[in-house]
């Protein structure tokens, strides 16, 4: 099994994220080694349907540093972005993309639109599936239960 503290944290954030009552997804902004931001989905908290893990992770990342691209940062995130959160990494330059769980519904870097391949695509980044995967699939799979159990 594949791991990394990162994604550790990136997992931590989907589980506070889903004990809220939001789909739990996590997300993390690493650059030269330190965590800039971390970050869960806030999407139903918010009322914005951009209010992902990714994004707001980057937004917040941004914010912090004072800069609206993030080159040579690394996000670790739960499971595969979606488009949206796929166009937002390539727009803020994230070198690595690390994610756990694919997502062959609505995922879009190894499923779905495969953002990265597509020739309107300025930047990709480099991708590394899988870390953590069971994890990452197993508290979706749990949460969603969960929900499909409430009366």
């Amino acid at each position: 099994m594949k791991t990394n503290r990162f994604m550790e944290m990136a997992l931590d954030e989907a589980r506070a994220a889903g004990e809220r009552g939001e789909v739990p997804i996590g997300a993390v902004v690493v650059l030269d080694g330190a965590v800039v931001a971390r970050a869960g989905n806030r999407t139903r908290e918010l009322n914005d349907v951009t209010a992902h893990a990714e994004v707001a992770a980057i937004r917040m990342a941004c914010d912090v540093l004072g800069q609206e691209r993030l080159v040579g940062a690394d996000l670790y995130v739960s499971l595969e972005p979606c488009t949206m959160c796929a166009a937002a990494i390539s727009f803020a330059r994230i070198r690595r993309l690390y994610y756990g769980a694919e997502d062959p519904k609505g995922g879009a870097v190894d499923n779905g639109v495969r953002f990265y391949a597509q020739p309107t695509c300025h930047h990709a980044p480099e991708v590394y599936s899988g870390l953590n995967e069971t994890e990452s699939a197993g508290i979706l799979r749990t949460f969603f239960a969960e929900k499909r159990e409430l009366p």
